[in-house]
């Protein structure tokens, strides 16, 4: 299953939980409205690829291992530091990434409902709903903080480690919960749960205080403590995001293609110089201008050449390697090809076509297509792993560039006075994904993302029974 999500203002996130018994392919493409211009001699493919694609990969387990058991198994000397330092990091990078989640999903529907509250179309299901997620939210989240802190480690080292993912997860908890507040709607329904966010923030902002998780001169900067907490972040998911070596492949072919036109082109100069010697004899003016125009022609058609034989080798090939390495063992745990090119509409396979269903207004689209193979190997990972999770960022901000500035005027009736307001132009693009290998069929979907020069503005899933 694939998960498609706005990361922030000009990211997405394709995240996906991978079996590791089969080899993996992933088709992304994404059409590219024709208006935007965008052309290999705006963006390279290379370009685009190093820039706007990042890949990370992080075990995954189905079995949360609960630090409170594997605290007391550390206190009683029966579980290694880094077993305990392991099953803590995932415990909270699942929970962290799945209150990303799920904190987006419910700004976004508290974002709607204050925009049917200010046009007096405010859907009372919808705000009971959102209540009831609100209410859950707190729930799990302050049970999740109280299994936690229940059985510190008493090893030094180890609670070095706790207290640094403790006072993360403290600060991180209150920061979602302020970001819920500040956007949550207005009504007597929300005052509740509003009042008891705020309850729930002022008693984690107490309890780091008291635990002394935190200098006074950071606490009372917020730059030093927004930079202490992406440290300890990174502290979480180090032990289980897996290293990469990246590898652009062909350097060598290269290097053989360049030198086979080198040779090619200079052969024919050479066979010209020797012709043009044989007809006109001695050196003369018109000797040195046939001598100019042949190496005028070399310099153009070596660098022809040359492309045309890259083109014509690499063509379906890889263009990256990608090895996976377990940061603990320093060892090799698999490998990923890729490839990244532009395309045409009629090159895209039928069931891509079929799924897009283009019409005439889309004729212009310029299709960007990134595809990934990886094979790992299960035998090498950490014990009680069997799976990883892969999240491909796909930052567009590069595209919102060659989108034109400034907003436009629409005028229309309210009230029989017509009205004149001021909108932002906004252009749709269509991402389709293919996988195949993490289940039994392949995996195929579409989704609408409605992209502003501001960023993106809304990322929709189009079922099989939706039009276009």
């Amino acid at each position: 299953m694939i998960n498609v999500e706005r990361k922030n203002s000009y990211q997405l996130r394709i995240s996906r939980r991978l079996k590791e018994e089969t080899s993996h392919t992933l088709d992304v493409y994404l059409f590219v409205p024709g208006e935007l211009g965008l052309s290999t001699q705006l963006i390279s493919e290379e370009a685009f690829y190093h820039s706007a694609i990042q890949v990370s990969r992080t075990y995954y387990s189905d079995q949360h291992h609960l630090p409170l058991v594997h605290s007391r198994l550390a206190t009683r000397n029966q579980m290694g530091s880094d077993s305990y330092r392991l099953s803590l990091s995932l415990y909270a990078y699942q929970y962290v990434g799945a209150m990303e989640r799920t904190t987006q999903t419910m700004l976004e529907s508290a974002r709607d409902i204050r925009r049917g509250q200010d046009k007096q179309q405010a859907d009372q299901e919808s705000i009971n709903s959102l209540c009831e997620q609100l209410q859950e939210m707190s729930d799990l989240s302050e049970g999740i903080l109280k299994r936690l802190r229940r059985h510190p480690p008493e090893d030094e080292r180890l609670y070095k480690y706790f207290a640094n993912i403790d006072n993360y997860l403290s600060w991180f908890t209150e920061q979602q919960l302020l970001a819920l507040v500040a956007h949550m709607p207005r009504g007597g329904e929300f005052t509740p749960i509003r009042r008891r966010f705020v309850a729930i923030c002022q008693r984690e902002a107490e309890y780091r205080y008291e635990q002394d998780y935190n200098a006074v001169r950071v606490m009372d900067d917020p730059t030093r403590m927004s930079n202490k907490m992406r440290l300890l972040r990174r502290l979480i998911e180090y032990p289980i995001t897996l290293k990469q070596r990246s590898q652009e492949l062909g350097g060598g072919e290269q290097k053989a293609v360049k030198a086979l036109a080198t040779a090619v082109v200079m052969g024919f100069v050479s066979f010209g110089v020797l012709r043009l010697r044989d007809t006109l004899g001695d050196i003369t003016a018109l000797f040195v201008i046939a001598m100019a125009v042949l190496y005028a022609m070399r310099e153009v058609f070596k660098d022809d050449l040359r492309n045309t034989l890259w083109r014509w080798l690499r063509r379906g090939r890889p263009k990256w390697r990608r090895q996976y390495v377990d940061p603990n063992r320093n060892v090799a745990v698999g490998h990923q090809l890729e490839w990244f090119d532009y395309k045409r509409y009629a090159a895209l396979d039928t069931e891509i076509q079929q799924l897009r269903r283009r019409t005439v207004a889309q004729r212009e689209e310029v299709v960007l297509h990134y595809r990934s193979q990886s094979r790992m190997s299960p035998t090498r990972f950490l014990s009680g792993y069997e799976h990883t999770q892969e999240g491909l960022t796909l930052d567009i901000s590069m595209l919102t560039r060659l989108m034109s500035k400034g907003k436009h005027a629409i005028y229309r009736l309210k009230e029989g006075q017509a009205v004149r307001e001021t909108v932002e132009r906004r252009h749709l693009f269509n991402l389709v994904i293919r996988e195949t290998g993490s289940e039994d069929q392949p995996y195929l979907a579409r989704w609408k993302v409605v992209v502003s020069r501001s960023g993106i503005v809304s990322v929709e899933k189009v079922e099989e029974s939706d039009t276009e």
